[in-house]
């Protein structure tokens, strides 16, 4: 892969040209970093990875649900990411827990979407969590919001594993990893290809995000 003085790949440059056309803030620099395969990133709950773990592309997505801007990522752009290339097995996708300690409830809403992906309910918990944000935040509601699109049995199941504690150090795993990796805000997208590691940091647009995949996997 050509690359310039800095060591960043023209990809990449390219990429950051078009986001500051657009007038979008990201952070995109190469990092030393583990190959992009799915085997070498680490601590991988299977229950919140999307894809195939042979996908040419990883993201990790550390994400805040208490965060207006990660709500506005899932929304949008990662819906679009989900159904073009997370179904076609172009990307493997992680989510990963970032509470931020200035967000009272951030914390609890990870636990109980974290129970909910270990009975495998992670899909409608976590929409219904970023979807009602603004009323879970101002009520700290959110066993009754999680409780909104599952049966009573499943909650009972979810309200058990948040009490066990048991994933309470999944969630701090994903957080030691966004340290190493210097994560400072959410949302924060981690681009694992050929080797090397991008950061986007904000919330990008799914044509801008599309076409830099794109040329990633085009370098394949």
């Amino acid at each position: 892969m050509i690359r310039n003085r800095r060591g960043i790949p023209k990809v990449a440059v390219a990429f950051l040209s078009v986001l500051a056309a657009l007038g979008i803030g990201v952070v995109l620099m190469a990092m030393a970093a583990p190959p992009q395969t799915p085997g070498a990133v680490s601590d991988v709950d299977p229950h919140k990875a999307f894809g195939s773990k042979n996908a040419p592309l990883v993201l990790e997505v550390f994400s805040d649900f208490q965060c207006p801007a990660c709500k506005t990522l899932y929304m949008t752009t990662n819906r679009q990411l989900m159904d073009n290339y997370v179904s076609s097995g172009k990307v493997y996708l992680i989510h990963r827990d970032f509470p931020l300690p200035m967000h009272a409830h951030s914390k609890v809403a990870a636990q109980y979407a974290r129970a909910a992906a270990h009975i495998g309910k992670v899909e409608p918990v976590e929409q219904t969590l970023f979807e009602n944000q603004e009323k879970w935040e101002n009520t700290g509601d959110i066993d009754g919001t999680v409780a909104a699109v599952l049966s009573p049995a499943e909650m009972t199941k979810v309200r058990a594993l948040v009490k066990g504690g048991t994933l309470d150090a999944l969630i701090e795993k994903d957080l030691a990893l966004g340290r190493m990796y210097n994560v400072n805000q959410t949302p924060t997208t981690i681009i694992h290809s050929n080797g090397q590691t991008y950061p986007v940091v904000g919330v990008q647009s799914y044509a801008v995000l599309h076409q830099f995949l794109d040329q990633l996997l085009s370098q394949k």
